[in-house]
């Protein structure tokens, strides 16, 4: 695999992550403020929006080092 272009790949994937795990930790902000306000099921409720972000950043990390794998053995 060409160098530059496993190097450009990772990095997207990388920025994929970073932008999923930032709206996973919005959410987890938001869920702790409703249990802090006294609604605890309101809470789980909104953090449960997290668990399709934290799925896609971990399949995306997988991606990231597949490619990083296959590109130091080229």
């Amino acid at each position: 695999m060409d160098a530059q272009v496993a190097q450009t790949a990772i990095k997207a994937y990388l920025k994929e992550i970073h932008t999923r795990l930032n709206e996973a930790a919005r959410i987890a902000k938001a869920a702790d403020a409703c249990a802090e306000a006294g609604d605890a099921d309101r809470g789980v409720q909104v953090a449960l929006d997290i668990e399709q972000l934290v799925y896609e950043a971990s399949r995306l990390l997988d991606a990231a080092s597949l490619i990083n794998r296959l590109a130091k053995e080229s």
